[in-house]
């Protein structure tokens, strides 16, 4: 069961993950409009549960937790940019403020992995929301992607 788990939890958080890296800028006409990004991800979910045949109900959960992940991923990125600037601004001092740098590596280390551990929630949430069969299914498509047994 903590097999399958740590799989499916890749699998999510491997969405978060290029949601968060597609933020970065102009690859595959993404840009940074957060709300491409969303709609893409969006479809791409909504086809995933469409081939697990999972009811309307399952999929309004399911895209209600995708929502509120994706949102939380987007203030996340904001305040890692307002972070990135605010180092720029320190190193382009005469004398930077080893302090004040010190203290936004640990606030960006403290949200990251506040969010990791919201992702963590978020997969055991879609958890229960899926069926063993479904699970199994995607449990089966991933192992069969990344060549794992």
């Amino acid at each position: 069961m903590s097999k399958k788990l740590a799989v499916a939890g890749s699998a999510v958080l491997a969405v978060v993950l290029l949601s968060g890296f597609a933020f970065r800028g102009g690859h595959h006409g993404f840009g940074r409009d957060p709300e491409r990004i969303k709609q893409m991800v969006t479809w791409k979910l909504n086809d995933k549960l469409e081939d697990l045949d999972a009811s309307e109900a399952q999929t309004k959960s399911i895209n209600a937790v995708k929502d509120r992940l994706f949102d939380e991923g987007v203030q996340l990125m904001q305040e890692q940019r307002a972070a990135r600037t605010e180092a720029l601004t320190q190193l382009e001092s005469a004398n930077p403020d080893a302090q004040k740098l010190h203290s936004l590596v640990d606030a960006r280390i403290d949200a990251f992995r506040a969010f990791a551990h919201k992702a963590t929630d978020a997969l055991l949430e879609v958890h229960r929301t899926l069926t063993p069969a479904q699970r199994n299914e995607l449990f089966t498509e991933y192992r069969e992607h990344t060549g794992q047994k």
